[in-house]
């Protein structure tokens, strides 16, 4: 929810965390700070908005100094001020933090009755009184933040300095992503990878309950409880290009036409044509567990759980195993009943989700086979579940997810074929039509992609609409929620996706000509039914868009205007369906002039509850 960097080493570090800054704005971009040791004292400069804002302050208030600590903020408690901004500052401390402090109020109220006064509304500089309260007492940093946080109860990723101590910065985490960084010489921290690749590929995330010490020659790290911790870090194989916008005028658009190239990634050495079969055993279900699987449960939040409303049919249909889909805020909430013969498949893009990683742990307390679906490795939910199989969407840094959601319904089509052949309900037939239509769907993909002029010309006259209804069954039902969904995301229209044969038990009285139809409507088993939907919307004046087969005779008839797409097998229809949405969505928001890759009050990683 917000991002953090932190530097020490030989080198002045005030551009480097601007920079970092910059490579996680996505995650919040209410308001942003520095704190640097400058030899002498800690200075602090914040400041509201976006990071350009920060970027001037700092031209009239410069700082150096080789130590340092940045943050981003996406608001959770207090409103985007400069004195609720990151850093905050308690005597020689000063703390960066993400997530929430549960027991922020009795903390609070302690400290208040021993004199605290606080400067602002956030939990965080609670924190940082607790840490300089430690600090007080004569205990060194590393010990200070040890002690602090087992008072705390909550989500932190956090990163602090100390002006008594300036040659380190001390990390800690828990539920909320912190990566480090080795160099030669010097050492990083951020909230994620992309902040910190430009200089070095050397990397290792923090696992739960972990406290780390960053002097310059390496990493020193432990339990919370003080018990040493031995593991290695890896190299990251991507570069910072992959992050940079490509020519593109903006990420979305660069990462709506990266998709083929994502599916392909995702498939790659996954597919085995000859056998008819999935080759991923990170799945972690042999022939026996698959068949014992009486019920498939689908956790997820967002866009997740549009690809998880996706992977509940193809479960059914191609497993032959019942399957539900949950909101993963709604499922801790109700108390669910699973155990041993259910399996709980998570579905996050980044992996560190904290609804969804929290709904896995309840799961996987009461006796369930766990598996998740994420696309950052060594992320929160994969170090819980039992198994995890990785989309290879690579990083996606526009908030309003795309490739990550596409690669993600890539995943679903690989585990509802890897169950339905072990448990004996899908054919070698009909599992070698899925896989060798799968495999042949990023050139298809791109033959949609082709068409970003015309979808271009269609989303014009949709940027003046109130509302938009998007309409689909089956398949597509998923597909018109999640169209719905990067509408209303990027462009602040309001829009609904709905099941089509539900329109007319209630949206159909919004309809007239100001509220445009979406309809998805490929060759299917469905097609005649929504069809028949779409007509009841066209008698009440509707103007509806369709997107439809190419070589329907009859669509013409139906929809004002149509976008076609590529055969395909009915099951993977929306492969093709999905990307006209995205780049309609995408063209309508930046008509608007609306800030496509940032927009308000959202954030890439959502780990608050």
């Amino acid at each position: 929810m917000c991002g953090i960097v932190g530097y020490v080493g030989p080198q002045s570090c005030s551009d480097l965390l601007v920079d970092g800054l910059r490579r996680l704005e996505y995650r919040g971009y209410d308001s942003a700070g520095l704190a640097i040791y400058d030899g002498k004292k800690i200075s602090v400069v914040r400041a509201v908005g976006k990071l350009q804002n920060l970027v001037k302050a700092l031209r009239e208030q410069p700082l150096e100094g080789t130590v340092g600590i940045g943050h981003t903020r996406w608001a959770t408690h207090g409103r985007p001020t400069e004195v609720n901004a990151h850093p905050h500052v308690a005597g020689n401390i000063a703390l960066v933090h993400n997530g929430i402090i549960e027991n922020h109020l009795e903390l609070k109220r302690q400290l208040a009755e021993q004199g605290v006064k606080f400067a602002s509304d956030t939990d965080t500089e609670i924190v940082a009184h607790l840490i300089h309260r430690e600090s007080s007492a004569g205990n060194d940093l590393f010990t200070s933040v040890q002690r602090a946080l087992r008072q705390v109860r909550g989500a932190y990723a956090v990163a602090v300095i100390d002006q008594k101590q300036p040659d380190r910065v001390v990390v800690a985490k828990n539920a909320s992503p912190l990566v480090i960084g080795f160099g030669e010489g010097e050492m990083f921290c951020a909230s994620d990878i992309p902040a910190i690749l430009p200089y070095t590929k050397i990397m290792l995330p923090l696992d739960e309950g972990e406290i780390g010490i960053l002097p310059r020659e390496g990493l020193q790290l432990f339990t919370l409880d003080g018990t040493s911790v031995g593991r290695q870090p890896h190299t990251i194989t991507w570069n910072a290009a992959q992050a940079e916008k490509g020519g593109f005028k903006h990420f979305m658009l660069k990462e709506i036409h990266e998709q083929p190239r994502a599916i392909e990634d995702t498939l790659r050495g996954r597919v085995d044509l000859a056998a008819t079969d999935v080759v991923a055993s990170e799945i972690g279900l042999d022939e026996a567990t698959a068949k014992s699987i009486q019920r498939v449960y689908f956790i997820a939040c967002g866009t997740s759980h549009h690809a998880a409303l996706y992977g509940r049919i193809l479960t059914e249909h191609l497993a032959r195993v019942p399957a539900t889909t949950e909101l993963a805020s709604e499922f801790i909430g109700r108390d669910p009943v699973v155990g041993p013969t259910d399996l709980v498949i998570a579905v996050s893009q980044s992996g560190e989700t904290l609804d969804t990683l929290v709904a896995l742990k309840a799961a996987k307390a009461q006796g369930a086979k766990t598996l998740c679906i994420v696309n950052v490795i060594d992320s929160a939910i994969p170090r819980v579940a039992g198994a995890a199989l990785y989309t290879h969407a690579g990083p996606e840094i526009g908030v309003a997810s795309t490739k990550c959601f596409t690669t993600q319904l890539a995943a679903m089509v690989l585990i509802a074929v890897y169950l339905g052949r072990r448990r004996g309900t899908l054919s070698q037939e009909r599992a070698h039509t899925i896989l060798q239509g799968l495999v042949e769907l990023p050139h298809q993909m791109r033959a949609v992609l082709a068409l970003d002029d015309i979808i271009r010309d269609l989303a014009r006259p949709l940027a003046s609409a109130k509302s938009a209804l998007f309409l689909g069954r089956g398949v597509s039902y998923p597909i018109a929620a999640e169209g719905a969904l990067k509408l209303k995301e990027i462009s602040y229209i309001h829009a609904e996706g709905y099941a089509a044969g539900e329109m007319k038990h209630g949206p159909i009285a919004l309809i007239d000509a100001e509220v445009p139809v979406i309809a998805i409507m490929p060759d299917d088993t469905v097609y005649d039914k929504i069809a028949s939907n779409v007509q009841e919307a066209k008698a009440r004046e509707a103007r509806v868009l369709a997107i439809a087969t190419k070589g329907n005779a009859d669509i013409g008839g139906i929809a004002n205007n149509t976008i076609y797409v590529p055969k395909v097998d009915p099951a993977l229809t929306p492969f093709v369906t999905t990307l006209p949405l995205q780049l309609l969505s995408y063209y309508v928001a930046d008509f608007k002039g609306t800030d496509v890759d940032q927009p308000r009050n959202l954030a890439k990683t959502v780990t608050v509850e």
